[in-house]
């Protein structure tokens, strides 16, 4: 048969075999897709986040926190007060030492709640929260204790640190163990000294500078205000100047202390002793900082 007789019949049988072909490859590309889990075109279920684990970005490259951070090129030396560990070794802390204008104790136990919440706990878990922010905004963050020694160091070894790393501020975190009733904050600056192995005569503009910065800083972070129960203008700015600090007098870089509140207070130990304070805690503290190196790199500052 010639084929332009045969085209008829052949075209009549394509028309009929084409569809069953096409019908037939799509059930075999389902069934395979089932049997591979989907993993032609269907949606993977999001992860704990709520994000499609495809989708989620993964850690970030080499470059570090903090890297470019406002605060890159300082130093901040954070002093977390007393030692959870002080209460086992009360003749080792009850030697005295050089405290500039006399000799005191090495260091204390520190204060606690009526619950048991421990000062040096408190002080260790602020610094730490504290660092993790100022790292972030570009610092170089250093300690005087990590909770990595069987006590102390003595108040004479925790003022030597910040001098010796040449700290741009330090900060000694601490907690007011005063009578019930009592609230609020106040840092503590150091008083113009020049007696014994003390001189502060450096560093008293620069940490009254430091505390400014951090008075309000930290109020409005936490919602606390000066400590009303200390009288006169540190109930109202929340700053107290003493000479009988050996962490202040042997300090010869802006230093101040941060009593952050009163453990002695029910009241007051409740916020004390809530994690998410605490981390308001250390943002105020953060923030403090920043502003203050921010001002003394641009000049911005009021010499007290």
């Amino acid at each position: 048969m010639s084929l332009g007789r045969r085209l008829p019949t052949l075209l009549v049988a394509l028309s009929i075999a084409l569809p069953v072909c096409l019908a037939g490859g799509l059930v075999w590309l389902s069934v395979r897709d089932t049997e591979a889990g989907g993993a032609h075109g269907a949606p993977e279920a999001p992860g704990p986040s709520g994000a499609s684990r495809a989708s989620s970005p993964g850690p970030s490259p080499e470059k570090p926190d903090g890297e470019g951070g406002p605060l890159e090129g300082t130093v901040v030396v954070l002093d977390p007060g007393h030692n959870p560990d002080n209460r086992e070794h009360t003749r080792e802390i009850a030697r005295r030492v050089d405290a500039g204008t006399h000799r005191k104790e090495c260091d204390t136990t520190g204060t606690s709640t009526d619950s048991g919440y421990a000062e040096a706990s408190f002080t260790l878990d602020v610094a730490r929260r504290a660092r993790t922010l100022l790292e972030g905004l570009g610092a170089e963050v250093e300690f005087t204790h990590d909770g990595d020694r069987p006590y102390g160091p003595c108040v004479d070894e925790r003022a030597r640190a910040g001098n010796e790393a040449g700290a741009d501020a330090v900060v000694s975190v601490h907690a007011d163990g005063s009578g019930e009733g009592d609230r609020g904050f106040h840092v503590i600056l150091p008083a113009r000294v020049t007696e014994g192995s003390a001189d502060t005569r450096r560093i008293t503009g620069p940490s009254r500078r430091l505390g400014e910065h951090l008075a309000g800083a930290f109020a409005e972070a936490t919602g606390s205000g000066p400590a009303g129960y200390l009288g006169g203008s540190a109930a109202e700015t929340g700053l107290v100047v003493r000479d009988d600090l050996a962490g202040l007098n042997l300090s010869r870089v802006p230093k101040v202390f941060l009593e952050c509140g009163n453990m002695r207070d029910p009241r007051e130990a409740r916020r004390l002793a809530d994690p998410q304070w605490r981390q308001r805690a250390a943002r105020g503290i953060a923030e403090g900082v920043r502003a203050f190196l921010l001002g003394e790199r641009d000049g911005v500052r009021t010499d007290g």
